[in-house]
């Protein structure tokens, strides 16, 4: 699964890397969270390209009182095109999540090893597969939210991880944010496990384990990891 991740791009950059037409603008955030505002690419009513804030836990429009339910933070792929709470927003309300890593933990309860998971070699943004919902309750009460879809994890992650979340190449981003015209099946096919060697692995300080910090110094990377928790990368990720 996907818990947590960082986007600290410029909102410049991370306009231009999206084709983003209209956007607002954003501070940098080392340490996004769940319930947390989360920066969303889609395609406005006007089919106009958008960079938007929504929460981040999935509530389907279905949901009587959002406060009884449980938000979705992830949505499987394999299942996104059945499943009730997912199947109405493969169709129509697909998105990009921009982020430049996220992180995940290894090891034993207690003393697991935090790692964040970034592009090998030059940083930049990843796209995340997300779906969206907009919420309206029968006081007019609105809110929009999303879900991180997610994927087996490739060579790479599998170190520390079984999943990780679904990365687009740019090549795919017009597909699919193109809901007029592209069906969820064909969108749904998008859904792969990374290339092995888009990734590198970096174990970091304990700091990151709390979701109440924030900052660069997230990232410092551990200089001395413990041997116990330090699973043997795959050739060609970089530690």
């Amino acid at each position: 699964m996907c818990s947590r991740y960082s986007l600290t791009s410029p909102a410049e950059a991370v306009r231009s890397a999206f084709s983003v037409v209209r956007g607002h603008d954003f501070p940098p955030r080392y340490n996004i969270a769940p319930t947390q505002p989360v920066s969303i690419v889609r395609t406005g009513a006007d089919n106009v390209r958008e960079l938007v804030l929504v929460r981040w836990g999935l509530i389907p429009g279905w949901v009587k009182q959002p406060g009884d339910f449980a938000t979705i933070l992830n949505a499987r792929a394999e299942t996104a095109l059945e499943k009730p709470s997912f199947k109405s927003a493969m169709r129509h309300r697909r998105c990009l999540v921009p982020a430049d890593a996220f992180y995940e933990w290894t090891g034993p309860v207690g003393a697991k090893q935090p790692y964040m998971i970034a592009r090998a070699g030059m940083p930049g943004p990843l796209g995340f597969a997300g779906l969206w919902e907009h919420w309206m309750g029968a006081d007019g009460s609105e809110i929009e939210t999303v879900a991180i879809l997610t994927v087996a994890a490739n060579a790479a992650v599998l170190t520390i991880h079984d999943r990780m979340p679904a990365i687009l190449p740019e090549a795919a981003f017009d597909c699919w944010l193109d809901i007029k015209n592209v069906r969820d099946r064909e969108a749904w096919a998008l859904l792969q496990p990374a290339p092995d060697d888009l990734l590198a692995l970096t174990p970091l300080q304990p700091a990151i384990n709390s979701s109440r910090v924030e900052g660069a110094a997230l990232q410092t990377p551990l200089t001395r990891p413990s041997a116990r928790n330090q699973p043997s990368p795959p050739q060609g990720t970089l530690l």
